[in-house]
């Protein structure tokens, strides 16, 4: 059973292993709210799973131990749970989706623990690590439904409350809701009058309508970058937990996640994965009311694959409007690209890449369509230069800005 009192003895076992991750101030990401970023993607194994991960182990039996651990991720506790074996000498086996970045399966590997990729999603994975652990008789650490895990990554609200013991809001990641569930409970129970606040993605938005449909509901499917937080079915215990303890549950858009990533590495100097950047997007979407309040984002995790976070980058910039593209539909004669550039430059943009068009079946057999890709300050920018082409005779079809 989760108490307080557990909560605190994580907070001592892990001492010798966690770190108390900074608190960072962080007013850019939303000028009319108090940010303040608590930094578990600077956490050892790059995520708070392994507070939980290695508690648990801890708390594990000689016997338990010796028949070894098997645990399902999507990659970041795979890495706790790894680590924590490898730290008490302990075989360890990792069920992972097929799908999981690189980068978390070499790092998962790296800490001696046997990988078995499984096709489909976080809960295809669990699913064969729980046949195996049958068939060779491990011992299973589940990354959110267990008492131990949950005290473990509670060490979080700890550290929020000691860090910025005034604080009015804090924002927390939800996949399954081991970490929601532990921040919560210890926030709750110190200071109550702080709101705890879930956020998911909009592409697998589990505990969100279990809790909406007041039981816990399995998604279908689930479809989305943040892979840290693509579960299918909310826990038994976390359900619980989050129904008692937390105040509501927002989504984001896998857009808003990629600006949330993209304001990190340009205002703060962090990268997070898409998981780690939720509570961050909820934050400057406005999707809670912060206004005025101290509020806390906790990144929960960093480990992004390096080909993946181009992307994000790329999506991030179009979000925010400084990459889109215009389709501009002209008369096929010299100097027409002159004059659009001429506009572009004008107005500070910058000509980045240009596509013509002369076959398509919509225009005149004398007309082509012109894809100008630009780089700009922000939406605003780019819509002054849709002004000032519409001015100068330029009939603009389409607008690719994110």
């Amino acid at each position: 059973m989760l108490t307080l009192d557990k909560i605190y003895h994580a907070a001592y076992v892990l001492k010798k292993i966690a770190r108390k991750t900074d608190m960072i101030a962080a007013p850019l990401l939303n000028t009319e709210s108090n940010i303040f970023l608590k930094t578990e993607n600077l956490q050892v194994t790059g995520s708070f799973k392994v507070r939980g991960a290695y508690y648990k182990i801890s708390q594990l039996s000689e016997e338990e131990k010796s028949k070894g651990v098997i645990a399902s991720s999507a990659g970041n506790h795979a890495q706790g749970v790894a680590l924590a074996a490898q730290e008490n000498k302990i075989p360890c086996t990792i069920c992972m989706p097929d799908g999981a970045p690189i980068s978390k399966v070499e790092a998962t590997k790296s800490y001696g623990a046997k990988v078995c990729l499984v096709k489909g999603a976080y809960d295809e994975a669990y699913e064969y690590a729980c046949k195996l652990q049958k068939e060779k008789g491990y011992t299973f650490i589940h990354p959110f439904d267990d008492d131990e895990v949950i005290a473990g990554q509670g060490t979080v609200g700890l550290e929020i409350l000691d860090q910025l013991p005034d604080v009015d809001v804090v924002l927390v990641p939800v996949g399954g809701g081991g970490l929601i569930s532990g921040v919560a409970y210890a926030i709750k129970h110190l200071r109550p009058e702080c709101k705890v606040y879930g956020v998911q993605s909009a592409g697998a938005p589990s505990m969100k309508e279990s809790m909406e449909q007041h039981q816990m509901l399995t998604l279908d499917s689930v479809s989305t970058f943040a892979d840290g937080i693509a579960v299918k079915h909310p826990g038994d215990l976390t359900y619980e937990l989050v129904n008692q303890y937390v105040d509501g549950i927002v989504t984001v858009t896998d857009d808003e996640t990629a600006a949330a990533v993209l304001a990190l590495i340009e205002r703060q100097k962090l990268i997070a994965e898409g998981a780690g950047a939720v509570a961050v997007a909820a934050a400057m979407y406005n999707k809670v009311d912060i206004k005025g309040k101290k509020t806390v984002c906790l990144l929960s995790g960093g480990n992004i694959d390096v080909n993946i976070l181009s992307r994000v980058i790329a999506r991030g910039l179009m979000m925010a409007g400084r990459s889109s593209t215009l389709t501009i539909a002209l008369e096929d004669k010299p100097g027409q690209l002159q004059g659009v550039s001429e506009v572009i430059s004008r107005c500070g943009g910058n000509v980045v890449s240009v596509h013509y068009s002369q076959a398509d079946t919509n225009m005149r057999i004398t007309s082509c369509y012109l894809h100008i890709g630009m780089e700009t300050r922000d939406h605003a920018q780019v819509e002054q230069i849709k002004q000032e082409l519409a001015k100068a005779g330029f009939n603009i079809v389409q607008t690719v800005n994110g």
